[in-house]
């Protein structure tokens, strides 16, 4: 059981259902994001837990309390919006203390929580000002404010960050780790911005079409990816997948793919379960970042293989390179280093890195177990 726990929980409007039996155990202190893509659900997901949204069956339970039916305001939980829902007639002080005025609260304990969060988030000289006379990045961190004064059990943001640019958004996300490492609050985070998601959990849910599609760290997300859905979502750039062929050569299992020039070529697996895979089709998976240059290839991996290959195209992006080429009929990304001399046209020595190829079955679109 965890600190927040999501029991068998569905959503229906009518005869259609948008969440699909999800069972999540936060534990206390943890840092959850949900991720997905707009509608599959996680919004929703979120506003059940709030009390926003009703559920249709399942529970909802924090700290032990089934908290199904309970009203918003007796959940002790703090939700920061995408808008900031700030009242423009208050100052930032007033905004931030609004909450536990309401709930009668007496002024010396506004005064404390509010001079300790104030201070906490550097906004403590903004407390006069109006919302109107504040910068994004402000207004967003007034927000954050106004939910710690409360001290509630559980943190809820929706997509809080997506109102802001680029520069600020990366600035606002390494405060948010900070404040939540400082203080070990439990949170619940939606994103559709998967980068978002990487660096700020501790563990991710991925959501599509209403259903969970893997829970776990951000690490087993990435590198052991449930399906083709999860793969293909999570990384920037992301992962590719190439259809191919499980053949058995020197008794290990290799992956048959054609290259650009329709040759075909074999790549050696890891897993040496692929072999009851042998003379049968598989997707094959590999991030980008393990087909680069032999120079840039990981040192500590015992399965780097030597491919080379025509260049489609180079995309220089500062501290990397991304290479375009074709394998198995479809566009493949590589991502080098800044300095690899390689050039469109060129068939250039590549080193596939296959301890970190992943396979699929295609009839189920389910990654194959090590």
């Amino acid at each position: 059981m965890g600190f927040l726990d999501i029991s068998h929980v569905t959503k229906s409007y009518g005869n259609v259902q948008v969440l699909h039996e999800v069972d999540i155990a936060v534990q206390e202190g943890e840092f959850l994001v949900l991720v997905g893509p707009s509608g599959c659900g996680k919004s929703t997901l979120l506003n059940m837990i709030a009390g926003l949204e009703a559920i249709s069956s399942g529970d909802i339970s924090i700290k032990g309390r089934v908290i199904n039916g309970v009203h918003p305001s007796k959940r002790n939980i703090a939700m920061v919006f995408q808008s900031y829902a700030l009242y423009p007639n208050m100052t930032v002080g007033q905004n931030m203390t609004f909450g536990l005025e309401m709930h009668g609260t007496p002024k010396p304990e506004r005064d404390r929580a509010l001079a300790e969060v104030a201070k906490l988030l550097q906004i403590d000289h903004l407390l006069d000002r109006k919302p109107g006379q504040l910068s994004g990045g402000q207004r967003q961190r007034v927000a954050m404010g106004r939910a710690l004064v409360r001290n509630p059990d559980v943190f809820l943001f929706d997509e809080p960050l997506s109102n802001l640019d680029a520069k600020l958004r990366v600035d606002m996300r390494t405060e948010i780790k900070k404040l939540h490492q400082k203080l070990k609050t439990t949170i619940v985070y939606v994103t559709h911005d998967q980068i978002e998601a990487m660096t700020l959990s501790t563990r991710i849910a991925v959501m599509n079409k209403g259903y969970v599609q893997q829970l776990g760290t951000p690490k087993e997300i990435y590198d052991t990816p449930a399906n083709l859905f999860v793969a293909t979502f999570m990384g920037s750039p992301a992962m590719n997948i190439l259809p191919a062929k499980v053949v058995m050569q020197d008794g290990a299992p290799h992956a048959e793919i054609a290259d650009a020039d329709g040759a075909r070529r074999l790549l050696r697996f890891s897993q040496a379960n692929l072999a009851g895979w042998a003379g049968r089709d598989i997707l094959l998976g590999i991030r980008p970042e393990a087909i680069t240059d032999p120079e840039g290839a990981d040192r500590k991996s015992a399965n780097i293989q030597p491919f080379g290959n025509r260049v489609t195209v180079t995309e220089p992006a500062g501290s990397d390179t991304y290479v375009t080429m074709s394998l198995s009929g479809r566009d493949v990304i590589a991502r080098m280093r800044a300095d690899a001399a390689v050039v469109p046209g060129q068939v250039f020595d590549f080193a596939v890195n296959m301890e970190k190829a992943v396979a699929f079955d295609p009839a189920t679109e389910l990654r194959i177990p090590a």
